[in-house]
């Protein structure tokens, strides 16, 4: 999956609680929960990118609190209970500490994750296609991919010795 189907399916999922909550609130408040230290620009840019091809830019539209654990995974817990405690419509989270840590912090209050595992081994969701409660998002499955990309590299490189990634 590509960046830009994984922007606009986050997007997509983000509009149906936005829209329902627009009346409650002036703006709608989305909870940004990361690992990841705020220099991590990937993330964040490809996410308000997102964001914006469905209408909603940041500080016009819609807010964003923005909440980086920089690589502690014990004060994810802390911070999610921070944006449930601060009302956010929806809370966006980005890997498995994140998201658990966010789903863990409120049944009520939808969670958007990106995971690079996969989210029901994780304890995310009941099911990739049913995912139920109030957490769903994007399993990229990393792990359970790679064996078979590099068994499809060595047969369309056969004579190769060394794989490097970058």
């Amino acid at each position: 999956m590509r960046r830009r189907e994984f922007v606009a399916m986050v997007g997509a999922a983000m509009a149906w609680p936005l829209a329902t909550h627009a009346q409650r609130k002036a703006m709608p408040v989305i909870g940004y929960l990361h690992f990841a230290a705020p220099n991590y620009i990937p993330a964040s840019n490809s996410f308000l990118l997102g964001l914006k091809e469905f209408g909603f830019v940041e500080g016009q539209n819609v807010a964003l609190e923005y909440r980086w654990a920089q690589g502690d995974y014990d004060r994810l817990p802390a911070m999610a209970a921070d944006l449930v405690g601060m009302g956010v419509d929806l809370i966006a989270a980005f890997g498995p500490p994140p998201a658990r840590a966010a789903k863990n912090a409120s049944s009520a209050i939808p969670v958007v994750f990106e995971v690079g595992n996969d989210a029901v081994e994780a304890g995310l969701v009941t099911s990739l296609s049913q995912p139920g409660g109030n957490a769903t998002g994007l399993s990229i499955l990393f792990v359970q991919i790679t064996p078979k990309r590099l068994e499809l590299l060595c047969e369309l490189l056969p004579d190769a010795r060394t794989m490097v990634s970058s």
